[in-house]
């Protein structure tokens, strides 16, 4: 597996074992407009053959092309390779303001339902942001709100980097 997505950014994009088909769908659509590459850990909980994938991603879905994992095991271990891991979990002690993204960024977000898995969390505690929200009472934001969220900060660090 290549370190750089097809546009040859460096950034990846990562749902671990979603469930909901049209956020997978608007999360690949946001993937293809920032440059980033999705990659899907299995299981799925749709067929991404489904008609609501392919709705919420528009015609772009095709160009999409997302690298789909058997399990996490095989994710992890191509990880090194892809560049440095960044975990969402609304748990997260560290803000996604207070993070800058290297060049090489692997955003890595869980499933609709429940997040990462506790043994991903775990493996990876020095590596869990949040996104803030200012209502405590909030459990998460929705997946592909999340996703465009913490991908187009990469972006706006990136850019200003480089002016």
């Amino acid at each position: 597996m290549a370190s750089d997505s097809p546009s040859g950014t460096g950034l990846h994009v990562v749902l671990v074992h979603p469930e909901i088909a049209w956020n997978t769908g608007n999360a690949g659509r946001t993937c293809l407009a920032a440059a980033a590459q999705l990659h899907l850990v299995r299981p799925l909980g749709f067929s991404l053959e489904e008609r609501e994938v392919r709705r919420s991603g528009l015609d772009y879905w095709p160009r999409v092309r997302p690298v789909v994992w058997q399990d996490w095991a095989m994710f992890e271990a191509a990880l090194p390779g892809l560049g440095e891991p960044f975990l969402f979990s609304a748990e997260a002690p560290r803000e996604l303001w207070d993070v800058t993204f290297p060049p090489r960024s692997v955003l890595v977000f869980g499933r609709e339902s429940g997040g990462l898995p506790d043994q991903v969390r775990a493996r990876f505690p020095d590596r869990l942001i949040c996104i803030p929200m200012a209502d405590t009472k909030m459990r998460s934001l929705n997946l592909s709100t999340a996703v465009a969220i913490a991908l187009y900060e990469v972006l706006r660090q990136h850019r200003s980097r480089a002016l």
